[in-house]
């Protein structure tokens, strides 16, 4: 299978700056969240569509950044 549709963007997650990566693999969509200093993959998750690939894998990655040492940088 090849990833199509392939977008990436930066945003802010509780003042951690972020990278989103989502693609189409298939007949589902991928969402990778990483932090960007230090630079290593926080969460990955999939979805029937986009948004929900994306909605999940924040989710998770909030969680990760509350419970987590990153709150404290």
């Amino acid at each position: 299978m090849k990833a199509e549709e392939h977008i990436e963007r930066q945003d802010k997650l509780l003042g951690l700056d972020v990278t989103i990566v989502s693609y189409r693999l298939g007949d589902k969509f991928v969402c990778a969240v990483y932090s960007v200093d230090p630079g290593h993959r926080l969460t990955r998750s999939e979805g029937v569509t986009r948004d929900e690939a994306e909605s999940s894998g924040l989710e998770k990655a909030r969680w990760f950044v509350e419970h987590s040492a990153y709150r404290t940088r």
